[in-house]
This record gives structure tokens, sequence and C-alpha cells, in this order.
């Protein structure tokens, strides 16, 4: 059952911009902390940025300054804006959730991914 699905990647040229989304199902409520990771083929997955419910928000170094992570309680969703992407951006983008199903069990939760291109 997908549970969370992400939107907006995509190909890019090196200066350009990409803004992800993430809607989470109906199935999952009381979200503590979001974010978002990101995995090269043949590498471990990254965390990128996070952000907790009440609005603290923590960077990797190399987006910091250029990435703002973001989220909608309203709609339980959370965003990625990407400003000055590099090539080195180049990943597939997952986002996560730690919240609780239909059975009050609290877990993370992951999407499916979404490529993000950045060519130079």
């Amino acid at each position: 059952q997908v549970q969370l699905v992400e939107s907006g990647g995509g190909l890019v040229q090196a200066g350009g911009s990409l803004r992800l989304s993430c809607a989470t199902s109906g199935t999952l409520f009381g979200f503590n902390t979001m974010g978002w990771y990101r995995q090269i083929p043949g590498k471990q997955r990254d965390m990128v940025a996070t952000i907790k419910s009440q609005g603290g928000t923590n960077y990797a170094d190399s987006v910091n300054g250029r990435f703002t992570i973001s989220r909608d309680n309203g709609k339980s969703t959370v965003y990625l804006q990407m400003n000055d992407l590099k090539p080195e951006d180049t990943a597939v983008y997952y986002c996560y959730a730690d919240a609780l199903n239909m059975n009050y069990e609290r877990g993370t939760y992951w999407g499916q991914g979404t490529q993000v291109t950045v060519s130079s």
C-alpha cells in the first residue's frame, strides 16, 4: 500500500530549480519528523533535510543555503525547494515520515522515490 507519494522530480540544468512534494495517504496520521533523503546507485541513502512537527529543520552541509524544506501540517505534506542545483545533486530523492498507522503503530514510512537529474 502506497502511503507516501513524491512528485516534482525531473531534468534541469545546473543553476536551475525544482520543487519536490510528498503527499501522504489518509492511512497515516500523527506525523512527527518528516524529511528527504537521496540515493545514487551503489551508494547509501543520505539525509538531505528534515523538519520536525513544530518546524525545526536540519540540512546536509552540501545543500544548506540552497535547499529549503517545509511542511503543511493540515495536508500532511512535505516539500523540498531546491535552488542553484548542481550536477552532484543528481539522485533519486525519497521522502519519509515518522507517523502512526491505522493500528496506532508508530513507524518510519518511505515514498517510492523521484528522480532528479541535473545536467552540466
